[in-house]
């Protein structure tokens, strides 16, 4: 896996099916998704490992990206199966101006959907990246009536 980001998270992962746009689909001072066409719109990112094929558009939600994570709303990691240039520009400005790491890890040949639900530990360094499964730990079940994303 190759690290387009530098830093170290640690968090339950969100995989999203359908690909999510910062720019107006999340609210950088709550964390949370707005997009109502997305079926985990009202899900938080704040401190989660979003996983998600690619960003979609719009080259301002580099700059939502860079807000949240000012505000420390902002998913701790993002996992991508294509390099996404829009979101992997956010996480270094936020990086350069506020100090605050959210490592972008490229994952071309993963199941990212295999990950839903589980807490791994990301460390991102100088291109490369690691993850690793939380030993001891099972994925919750959805609360009654909550269908699983």
């Amino acid at each position: 896996m190759r690290a387009l980001t530098d830093g170290t998270a640690e968090g339950e992962v969100l995989f999203l099916a359908q690909e999510l746009s910062f720019w107006g689909g999340v609210d950088a001072a709550t964390g949370r998704i707005t997009d109502h066409t997305n079926p985990a719109c009202g899900h938080s990112l704040t401190g989660r490992i979003l996983a998600m094929r690619r960003g979609r558009g719009s080259s301002s939600s580099s700059s939502v990206l860079a807000e949240s994570l000012r505000l420390r709303t902002g998913p701790a990691a993002i996992l991508l199966s294509v390099a996404d240039p829009i979101l992997t520009v956010g996480a270094m400005v936020a990086q350069h101006l506020y100090g605050t790491a959210c490592p972008i890890v490229l994952c071309p040949d993963q199941d990212l959907s295999a990950w839903a639900g589980r807490t791994i530990h990301i460390v991102a360094a100088d291109g490369v990246a690691t993850l690793v499964l939380k030993k001891g730990w099972a994925p919750p079940r959805p609360a009654k009536g909550q269908k699983p994303l």
